[in-house]
């Protein structure tokens, strides 16, 4: 069965494109370690909540929109590894939280294992 990881953070509206070429950058590095789908995605039918929500998730502010985005592996073995080499590539060794075009401390992730796949 696969694996999957989950990622979750706030964007300042108007860095759309700045945020894409990161993920890009991202994903070349992850598909060389055997990450099979990637998808990023802005919000865009994103209600806010009475008592939760994704924009309180990540303490996103009216200047900021949320980026939900998961990678799928085949397996968590693949995706510990794919990690642990992608840590020591140059490519992701140079993007800093000063470089990054969102606030990584109210990131958040997790890797999860299918419950149901079809």
């Amino acid at each position: 069965m696969s694996y999957v990881d989950f990622f979750c953070l706030p964007l300042p509206k108007g860095k759309e494109a700045e945020y894409k070429a990161t993920a890009e950058t991202f994903a070349a590095v992850m598909k060389e370690q055997g990450m099979l789908r990637y998808c990023e995605a802005v919000a865009d039918d994103v209600p806010r909540g009475k008592v939760t929500d994704f924009y309180r998730a990540v303490n996103a502010d009216d200047n900021e929109t949320v980026v939900a985005s998961y990678c799928v592996w085949p397996d968590k073995k693949t995706r510990d590894k794919a990690w642990e080499v992608a840590m020591k590539d140059p490519r992701m060794t140079s993007m800093t939280p000063e470089s990054m075009p969102f606030d990584g401390k109210r990131m958040f992730w997790g890797g999860f294992k299918p419950l149901f796949e079809i």
